[in-house]
Formats: structure tokens, C-alpha cells, sequence
């Protein structure tokens, strides 16, 4: 029996993660608490950014984080903005951190 976690319990256990390991985070925009869709932005601090999104990963069946926007922060924030108009409940989660750090690929997160 598979258990699913609520969006909002993923993103509480999320955060907590971050904070231990000392990364600045935040909620930019919360979504549904039961089924909303996860968008991570990592912002370098340098104008830089990146934006990873659940997607279906094919070869596995799993899931994994994807790309979903990379480059000069304020091309990723549009790209953000227009996902976020289409979709209102979607949680958008903000991790800064100069060498990029997301935590996604560790056991529990990565999937």
C-alpha cells in the first residue's frame, strides 16, 4: 500500500530539511494543501536561477525533478508568474543559496 503525502506535509517536511542543513528558504506562493503541485526555485544570488517541477519520469515510472526554467532570475520569476497564473494551486518554495543547493536529489526528496 502506497501512502501519499499532502502537498503542505511534503512542503512543512521540506522546509524543516532546508533549515537544518542552514539553506535560506521560503514560501513564495502556498498552494493547495492536499494535491497542489511543487515548484522549487534556486536562487544563486548572482541573478541567476533555476526552477525544478515534479514530472514522470518514463524510464523508471517514478517521478523525478525536472528543469523547468533556467537562466537570468527575473526570465525564471516570469516563467514562475505565468505558472502560477495558470495554476493557483500551486506552492512555489524559494531556496537561496549560492552554490544552488536544493536537497531535491536526497532519499525521500528526490521522488
Amino acid at each position: 500500500m502506497t501512502v501519499r503525502l499532502t502537498s503542505e506535509m511534503w512542503v512543512s517536511a521540506y522546509l524543516n530539511r532546508l533549515r537544518l542543513a542552514d539553506l535560506a528558504v521560503y514560501v513564495v506562493a502556498r498552494g493547495d494543501a492536499t494535491a497542489g503541485a511543487v515548484i522549487v526555485k534556486s536562487a544563486t544570488l548572482d541573478g541567476r536561477a533555476r526552477a525544478f517541477q515534479r514530472s514522470v519520469d518514463f524510464e523508471t515510472g517514478g517521478r523525478a525533478w525536472v528543469t523547468l526554467a533556467e537562466g537570468a532570475e527575473a526570465d525564471v520569476d516570469a516563467v514562475l508568474s505565468r505558472q502560477r497564473s495558470r495554476d493557483p494551486d500551486l506552492w512555489l518554495i524559494e531556496v537561496e543559496d549560492r552554490q544552488g543547493r536544493t536537497l531535491l536529489e536526497q532519499d525521500g526528496l528526490r521522488d
